[in-house]
């Protein structure tokens, strides 16, 4: 007899999404507030929210969340898919803006700049606490909350996020700490960025 698939309603993914890419830029504050003492918005939206962080976790938590028992998988599978989503996210962010928010460029084992050995541990890591320590607690308090509630702050989370998207996309976040580098030059001749490491 087949397994049913343990897919949950929107709304479950939704809150998940929004409560990790808020985790996310948590992480991210919190690490300048440490090592540069000061406050930094990170990401290209204004929102207390990196949707990267809110992807990659729905992605795993789709993709493996049957292994939690196996917390070593998870960590290498974790690893694996959330640094192809970094690559991908940071190649598309720089084409569309010519903007980099990250450069890994002088770190051990990075890959254009766009990911490197540690972020793909820290990310290996994070998936491994998310699928075997996070989602059980998560499950817990969305199913304390009444239908009602949940929808009511899916929908407030959704149309704050989609107006802050429309403005990122006329202007995005960027500034001392936020942006690592413009992107000054490009060669036509064989479609390459020429990166200029400029202060944005």
């Amino acid at each position: 007899m087949k397994k049913k698939m343990n897919i949950h309603p929107f709304d479950y993914y939704a809150l998940l999404f929004f409560t990790t890419a808020f985790a996310g830029w948590l992480w991210e504050v919190l690490l300048y507030l440490i090592t540069d003492h000061t406050f930094v918005n990170r990401g290209v939206y204004r929102g207390p929210y990196l949707p990267i962080y809110g992807v990659g976790c729905v992605l795993l938590i789709l993709m493996f969340h049957r292994l939690r028992r196996h917390p070593v998988v998870v960590f290498v599978c974790s690893g694996i898919v959330c640094s192809a989503l970094e690559y991908g996210t940071g190649v598309w962010l720089e084409r569309k803006w010519g903007i980099r928010w990250w450069d890994y460029s002088g770190h051990i084992g990075n890959f254009d700049g766009h990911i490197c050995l540690a972020s793909s541990i820290g990310f290996g890591l994070g998936g491994a606490l998310l699928i075997c320590v996070f989602q059980p607690v998560f499950n817990k308090l969305y199913h304390r909350m009444t239908i009602g509630l949940r929808m009511t702050l899916c929908i407030v989370f959704l149309l704050v996020f989609i107006a802050d998207a429309a403005y990122a996309a006329m202007t995005p976040n960027m500034g001392n700490h936020i942006t690592a580098h413009v992107i000054l030059a490009v060669e036509k001749s064989d479609h390459q960025y020429k990166v200029m490491h400029t202060a944005a």
